[in-house]
């Protein structure tokens, strides 16, 4: 006997390699919709957000240094401003998140308006936190704790 009966065996079965390779390709589907593909996604958008980056854009870096974006200096590098007369030159690929984005110099006429109408809003509430001193039988002045004024059904 020159071919041992293993070897004969094995040979003949060559369905089951095709089945085990259509039980492998779903496992590939998934893989690519739940891991490459969000993967791809998110590179983009922060190559995007790179992109956009500009000068007055508070950035936190990597390290988890917060500042904001003095200069664009090239393609690969800006100067962040961490702290008041303390300037360092960041890799931009090395920027994790915008924070907060400058308003654009057109937007300021809006702007102007919504902040009158949030410093009245805060003058008003002051106004009122104020007024509602109270005095108790001994004659001290208490104020209400906010839980309680916020829901008047409970005692």
């Amino acid at each position: 006997m020159l071919i041992s009966p293993a070897f004969a065996q094995a040979a003949g079965d060559g369905a089951s390699s095709y089945g085990s390779l259509l039980m492998f390709l779903p496992i590939l589907v998934v893989f690519y919709f739940f891991l490459i593909r969000p993967q791809q996604q998110r590179s983009k958008q922060q190559k995007q957000m790179l992109d956009a980056l500009r000068r007055g854009d508070k950035v936190v870096t990597s390290g988890g240094i917060i500042g904001t974006i003095a200069k664009v200096v090239s393609d690969t590098e800006v100067a962040v401003d961490i702290a008041d007369n303390v300037r360092v030159r960041v890799v931009r690929s090395t920027i994790s998140q915008v924070l907060a984005k400058p308003e654009p110099a057109g937007k300021s006429k809006d702007s102007d308006k919504s902040k009158d109408k949030d410093a009245a809003r805060a003058a008003e509430q002051e106004k009122e936190e104020s007024e509602v001193v109270k005095t108790n039988g001994a004659g001290e002045q208490t104020r209400p704790s906010r839980c309680c004024t916020s829901n008047p059904g409970r005692s």
